[in-house]
């Protein structure tokens, strides 16, 4: 049997401004049917803060997505299978960056009963302060306890999406709704600072969106204007950036995209 990534864990250090953070997002997320337990105790029975995304569809789909505070000085993302990305040491620079234009609290508000289910979290990485061997290594390294794909049209964006353990074996030829959320990674040659991207369905549409977060607390991508609009937050951590891509309402769901078909069958895995 391979090595197989069971969790993902976004871990936040232990402190006020990071319980903010999580009860916030917990807040956001309230209306996302496979988000939870709010608290869990550990082997010592002590309480423990996190949120955990558990894909619904299929049964026993790894991995999980969690949330939770944590012993540590920074936050980062940890993988049960070794690998762990945390803030480039260069990224606590004194150079200046803009300030993100929407506190977490003031998103949630807005988008309070419009959430429904979260597409996929992920990381970009900054090709400033990432060698091409780090991130070949660490690439390589979660394709091979994952199913992990390529992102169809060429750009470094591979995707993990959550898969049983033959699938893990063989590959996902069944393509369902509810496989998330599923885990990206980018290569970013434009953003010189780590990010933490959160994608999430809504239930409105493009013009719903742009009138809730218009410009410049709302922006798009280049090429994916018909998605999903993007809207960074206020980062509790130095260094950091958080962005949320809101996904527009799809009237003939399920896509290809929603069920993996379009990752899977066009992208191909990365072995």
């Amino acid at each position: 049997m391979e090595e197989r990534l069971l969790e993902i864990v976004f871990s936040l250090p232990r402190n006020p401004r990071s319980r903010t953070f999580l009860s916030q997002l917990r807040t956001l997320l309230a209306d996302v049917a496979y988000a939870g337990p709010a608290e869990t105790e550990n082997v010592r029975g002590d309480a423990v803060d996190r949120l955990i995304l558990t894909p619904p569809n299929p049964a026993d789909a790894r991995p999980v997505t969690t949330f939770e505070l944590a012993d540590t000085s920074a936050p980062q993302v940890v993988f049960d299978t070794g690998q762990t990305i945390g803030i480039q040491a260069d990224d606590t620079s004194d150079t200046p960056v803009p300030p993100a234009l929407v506190e977490l609290s003031e998103l949630t508000h807005r988008l309070a009963g419009h959430i429904r289910r979260v597409d996929h979290t992920g990381v970009n990485l900054p090709a400033d302060h990432t060698t091409p061997e780090q991130w070949r290594n660490l690439v390589n390294g979660l394709a091979s306890a994952s199913t992990m794909y390529r992102y169809p049209s060429g750009e470094e964006w591979p995707f993990i999406l959550p898969s049983t353990s033959d699938e893990l074996v063989g590959d996902i030829r069944t393509f369902v709704t509810g496989r998330e959320p599923r885990f990206e990674l980018v290569y970013d040659r434009w953003s010189r600072k780590t990010t933490w991207q959160f994608a999430l369905w809504t239930d409105l549409t493009r013009t719903e969106l742009e009138r809730l977060f218009p410009g410049p607390e709302g922006t798009t991508i280049g090429g994916l204007e018909e998605i999903f609009r993007v809207v960074a937050v206020q980062s509790p951590w130095p260094g950091l950036g958080i962005r949320f891509d809101l996904c527009y309402r799809i009237e003939d769901s399920p896509s290809d995209w929603e069920t993996g078909e379009w990752l899977v069958t066009e992208g191909g895995r990365i072995r």
